[in-house]
C-alpha cells in the first residue's frame, strides 16, 4: 500500500454534469457550516453578558470564569458527539447525519435565547445553560468531523486542498457573522439593554437560520467515496469485511498521534485568537465592546482571502512544507500576539490579525489533511473523534487558561503552551506522509507505517 503513496496520481476525469453536482453540494456543506459556526461562536461573543444573566454577578471575574468553565464543559461533549454522530456517518451517511448535527444546533440556540436568568431561576438557570451548551457540544462535535469527511471526500483529488478551504472560509464566515452580530446589537442597543435582553437576539436569529441551513443540506448528494465503500463493503463476505475493517493497535496509536498534533496548536491557537479575543479584550483590558468587535471583524475579513491561497499552495506544494512552516510561525508569532494586547480596538485588529494569518496556514488544509489520515470506513468516526477530543482538551480549555494565568500575572506561561503545541505540529510535518494530488481511493487504507524518508 505505501507505493500508492508515491506514485504519480492519475489525471482524474469528471463530467461537468459531476463537477456541478459536486459543487452544489460543496455549497450545501459550506452553507451549513457558516449557521453552524455562527450558533457556535455566539457563546463566546456574547460571554460577558451570559455571565451577567446566569452566575452570581456579586464578583464578576468569578462569574466570567464560571461562563468559560461552561464554555470549556462544552467541548466534553464534542467527543462524545463525533462518536455518536460519526458512527452514524459512517452507516447511513454524511449527508443525513449533517442533516441532524444541524437540527441538534438550533435547537441548542433557541433554549439559550429564551433561559430565563440568574435573578429569577437561580441556579437552574446556570444548570439550562450548561445543558444547552452540552447539546451545542453534542451537535458541534458530529458536525465538524463528517464535515471534513464529506468535503475532503466530494473534493477533486488535485484541487483538495483548495476545496477543503472552503470548510473553514465558512467556519471564518459563521464566526464573523457572530460578530457582526455583536457590532449591529451593540450599536443598537445602550449597554444596560444589551446585558438585559439584547444578546438573546443573537441566539434565536441563529435559531431560526437553521431553519435555511436544512433547506440546503436537504439538496446535497451523498459522497461518492462513502458511496461507494458501502456498496464494496455489501458485496464482501461477513468476515473478509471483518477483517478489512481491522486496524493493529500501532496502526491506531499512530493515527491517533498525528491527528491530536496536528490538531493541538490549532484549536488552542483558534479559541485564544479567533473566538475568545473580543471578549477577553473588553473584559480585560477595558476595551470598547463595539470597537473590540469591529476589529475582529476586520481582523476575520484578512484571513478570509488568506485561506483559499494556502489551499492553493497546499495543493501546488504539499501537505507537509504547509504543516512544518505552520508550527514554527506559531512559535514565533505568539509572544508578540499577546504583549500588543491594549484598551485601543487596534491592537486587538494587529494582534488578531497577526494570529489569524498564522492559524490560517493549517487551516485551509486541516479538513484534506486529517481525513486523509483515516481509512474511508472508519473516517467519520475517526475525524470526528479525534478532531473533537483535540478541541476538547485544547481549544476548549484554552480561554480558561489564559483568563486564569493573566489573572495570576503570568500570561507568559500560556504563551510558551502554544509555542510548545506549535513545536508538536512540527513533528507532525514530518511524520505525515504527502498526499497531494492522490484521491483518497488511492490513498486507500492509510499505510501508518513512519516514512523511511521525508518527501
Amino acid at each position: 500500500m505505501s507505493s500508492l503513496l508515491t506514485e504519480s496520481p492519475a489525471p482524474e476525469k469528471m463530467s461537468k454534469e459531476e463537477l456541478r453536482w459536486r459543487l452544489k453540494s460543496l455549497r450545501a456543506a459550506v452553507m451549513g457550516n457558516v449557521l453552524e459556526w455562527f450558533d457556535w461562536t455566539l457563546y463566546a461573543t456574547f460571554a460577558v453578558y451570559l455571565a451577567a444573566n446566569f452566575f452570581e454577578a456579586g464578583d464578576p471575574t468569578s462569574a466570567l470564569l464560571s461562563t468559560l468553565a461552561v464554555f470549556a464543559v462544552g467541548f466534553v461533549a464534542r467527543p462524545i458527539g463525533g462518536i455518536v454522530f460519526g458512527k452514524l456517518g459512517d452507516r447511513i451517511g454524511r449527508k443525513s447525519t449533517l442533516i441532524l448535527t444541524m437540527i441538534t444546533m438550533a435547537a441548542a440556540s433557541l433554549l439559550i435565547a429564551v433561559i430565563p436568568n440568574y435573578e429569577t431561576a437561580g441556579v437552574w438557570a446556570s444548570a439550562l445553560l450548561l445543558f444547552a451548551r452540552l447539546l451545542q457540544g453534542l451537535a458541534h462535535g458530529g458536525e465538524s468531523g463528517v464535515s471534513y469527511t464529506y468535503v475532503a471526500e466530494i473534493s477533486p483529488a488535485k484541487h483538495r486542498g483548495l476545496w477543503s478551504s472552503s470548510v473553514f472560509i465558512s467556519v471564518t464566515v459563521g464566526v464573523m457573522g457572530a460578530t457582526f452580530t455583536g457590532v449591529i446589537l451593540t450599536a443598537i442597543f445602550a449597554d444596560q439593554q444589551m446585558m438585559d435582553f439584547g444578546w438573546r437576539i443573537g441566539f434565536a436569529i441563529g435559531a431560526l437560520l437553521g431553519v435555511y441551513a436544512l433547506y440546503l443540506r436537504r439538496s446535497a448528494e451523498e459522497s461518492p467515496v462513502f458511496t461507494a465503500q458501502k456498496n464494496e463493503s455489501e458485496s464482501e463476505t461477513i468476515a473478509a469485511s471483518a477483517k478489512s475493517a481491522r486496524l493493529s493497535g500501532r496502526e491506531i496509536a499512530l493515527i491517533v498521534a498525528k491527528v491530536v498534533m496536528l490538531s493541538a496548536a490549532s484549536n488552542a491557537a483558534y479559541y485564544t485568537w479567533v473566538t475568545f479575543a473580543p471578549s477577553f479584550a473588553i473584559s480585560r483590558h477595558g476595551m470598547d465592546p463595539n470597537g473590540a468587535f469591529v476589529a475582529s471583524l476586520l481582523a476575520q475579513v484578512v484571513v478570509l482571502c488568506l485561506l483559499p491561497f494556502f489551499g492553493h499552495l497546499a495543493d501546488r506544494f504539499g501537505r507537509k512544507p504547509m504543516v512544518v512552516a505552520y508550527g514554527i510561525l506559531v512559535m514565533v508569532v505568539v509572544f508578540p500576539v499577546n504583549m500588543v494586547l491594549s484598551d485601543q480596538p487596534w491592537t486587538l485588529f494587529v494582534s488578531q490579525g497577526l494570529g489569524l494569518a498564522v492559524w490560517a496556514i493549517i487551516a485551509s488544509i486541516y479538513p484534506a489533511i486529517i481525513a486523509e489520515q483515516v481509512p474511508t470506513k472508519h473516517r467519520a468516526l475517526g475525524v470526528g473523534f479525534l478532531s473533537s477530543l483535540s478541541v476538547a482538551i485544547f481549544g476548549g480549555t484554552a480561554p480558561y487558561l489564559n483568563t486564569w494565568l493573566t489573572s495570576l500575572g503570568i500570561s507568559w506561561v500560556f504563551s510558551v503552551w502554544v509555542a510548545f503545541l506549535g513545536l508538536l505540529a512540527v513533528v507532525a510535518g514530518l511524520l505525515i506522509r504527502e498526499t497531494k494530488g492522490l484521491s483518497l481511493s488511492q490513498i486507500g487504507e492509510l499505510s501508518t507505517s513512519i516514512p523511511k524518508r521525508i518527501r
